[in-house]
């Protein structure tokens, strides 16, 4: 039986005569070969090649425009985030001096307020002193008076008889009665 391979390893040692041989010397078959298959597939595949090309071309061109538009879009709304922030550190410095002037004003008022109280409660405290004076005298005097009187009216008891008694009343009558004539 006959090897399925050995055609092919004898085409080699065939004579040249008018058929068909294959070199087989790899080195000057190779370029040769490349060549050949490199120009078929620059033949036939540059449609297929530039289809491809344009193809991703336009997507990079797509996703750079997007990511273009996309950029734009994020540094107006970071311009807006920018602005916006402003404004609020505006309004809280606003609110703080507004704060802070308000607790001045509230402190100020506060202290006004207070000093107001002590001087009412100092003035209460001095209208009490003199009231309880006043009272501290009136007493004094009603005891000296009384004490006077008493021992007035135990000098008249003693030195005095009855008529004498009687004129001396009927005097303090008539003064009374004159007093009560010029109050009326």
């Amino acid at each position: 039986m006959k090897n399925v391979t050995d055609p092919f390893v004898s085409l080699g040692h065939w004579p040249s005569a008018g058929s068909f041989t294959f070199n087989t010397d790899i080195l000057a078959t190779n370029p040769i070969n490349l060549g050949v298959v490199l120009g078929v597939l620059i033949y036939f595949g540059k449609g297929v090649l530039n289809d491809l090309l344009d193809n991703r071309k336009q997507k990079i061109l797509s996703t750079i425009r997007n990511s273009e538009e996309l950029r734009r879009g994020a540094i107006e709304q970071l311009e807006r985030a920018r602005a916006h922030l402003r404004k609020v550190e505006m309004k809280a410095d606003e609110y703080r001096m507004n704060g802070y002037s308000e607790i001045e004003r509230e402190k100020a008022n506060l202290i006004n307020a207070t000093s107001d109280s002590l001087e009412q409660l100092e003035n209460y405290k001095n209208e009490t002193l003199h009231f309880e004076q006043q009272r501290a005298i009136n007493q004094v005097r009603q005891q000296v008076f009384q004490q006077a009187l008493q021992g007035a009216l135990g000098t008249l008891n003693s030195c005095l008889n009855s008529e004498l008694h009687f004129r001396t009343i009927n005097a303090n009558i008539g003064i009374l009665r004159a007093m009560e004539e010029i109050t009326d």
